[in-house]
């Protein structure tokens, strides 16, 4: 599929134009409020500065998405896959349409507050709700893909906050005797790396999602199934990459102080070994085609960097709003979407 022929069945189908219009507002809130986190620690730390580090994060975003799809584009079929909107196209799309502006909605409001909410779990909830609500039962709910959301919640929590603890601490061990003030050129450098590494996996599980429900609004529009094997065309990739960083610009600062100050204060070593351990986490998870958080990877593999020193300098009230803002997540957006797709499906169906 290339752009043109994309572009001719968007303005051929006003519903099919919504749904991808509302699908670059979810990327463009990630960008808000994920893309941020790629990047936090090293913009704290004074590795670089928040315009260079938001260019570095645009640029890894897409080699990201570029790189694993090519590789491994499963993250995106696992997504795709996990509801299903029915035979009927007009109605799926709507359905598709108010999922996606509930997603929107859900993350502006956790933007306004500061918290850095989790746009993949946001976007699981809000498909999930949308696909109940359009069948009225559970019908529309794959519980096999499903599954693999709950494992990717937990190992990505597990392996974030204990290899944020076993990297900081060999870190820690290895320059127990070296003069801090000459190790300084090292770890800014070292950060810099971490927080590519994490930039590059970022754009290799959120950007697989996005581009996967794009996929996903164009064959539902032709009454289509997606095929087995998704092919994701690089004009595509190099969009959603634009728009992220762009979301990035505009609202990054917000949720680069959430997370890379309120939380716990880091020095550069820290923040390399938190970078690390999170981009290791995400890896992990993309391998085996689970679909994760970014959101949980970053912060628990600072959480875990901070208990390191002492489990006092990690800030639990930052802690405890991030974690309410996770377990509300999933019911909150999901009772949304599935609210908005009844009352899209009032209106326009």
């Amino acid at each position: 599929m290339d752009i043109l022929s994309f572009w001719e069945q968007m303005t051929a189908n006003p519903l099919l134009f919504i749904a991808v219009v509302l699908t670059l507002g979810v990327i463009l809130v990630n960008g808000w409020t994920d893309a941020p986190n790629a990047i936090a620690t090293c913009v704290v730390t004074r590795c670089m500065p928040p315009k260079a580090a938001i260019l570095m994060a645009a640029v890894f975003n897409f080699l990201g998405v570029f790189i694993m799809t090519m590789v491994n584009a499963t993250v995106a079929e696992t997504i795709t896959k996990m509801v299903d909107f029915g035979t009927d196209p007009d109605l799926a799309i709507i359905a598709l349409s108010a999922a996606l502006f509930a997603i929107v909605l859900w993350a502006t409001l956790a933007w306004v507050f500061g918290i850095p909410t989790s746009e993949s779990h946001a976007l699981i909830a809000g498909l999930t709700g949308s696909a109940i609500a359009i069948h009225n039962s559970f019908e529309g709910v794959n519980g096999s893909e499903w599954v693999k959301v709950l494992y990717g919640i937990v190992i990505s929590v597990v392996l974030g906050f204990g290899l944020g603890w076993c990297v900081c601490k060999l870190v820690t061990k290895l320059f127990a005797k070296a003069n801090r003030p000459k190790t300084e050129p090292f770890f800014r450098g070292a950060q810099i790396a971490g927080a590519a590494s994490m930039a590059f996996m970022h754009g290799a599980q959120d950007g697989q999602k996005f581009m996967g429900v794009i996929l996903l609004c164009v064959y539902m529009s032709q009454g289509q199934s997606l095929p087995s094997d998704i092919s994701i065309p690089i004009w595509l990739m190099i969009v959603c990459s634009v728009v992220m960083a762009l979301g990035t610009a505009m609202g990054g600062k917000k949720i680069i102080k959430s997370v890379g100050m309120d939380m716990v204060k880091l020095e550069k070593y820290q923040g390399f070994s938190a970078d690390i351990a999170a981009a290791l986490s995400l890896l992990f998870c993309s391998v085996f085609s689970l679909p994760v958080s970014t959101t949980h990877a970053k912060t628990t593999s600072i959480m875990g960097v901070g208990a390191v020193k002492r489990v006092s300098a990690i800030n639990f009230g930052v802690v405890k709003e991030m974690v309410l803002t996770w377990i509300l997540t999933f019911p909150g957006c999901g009772l949304v979407g599935y609210l908005m797709t009844k009352l899209f499906m009032f209106i326009f169906a």
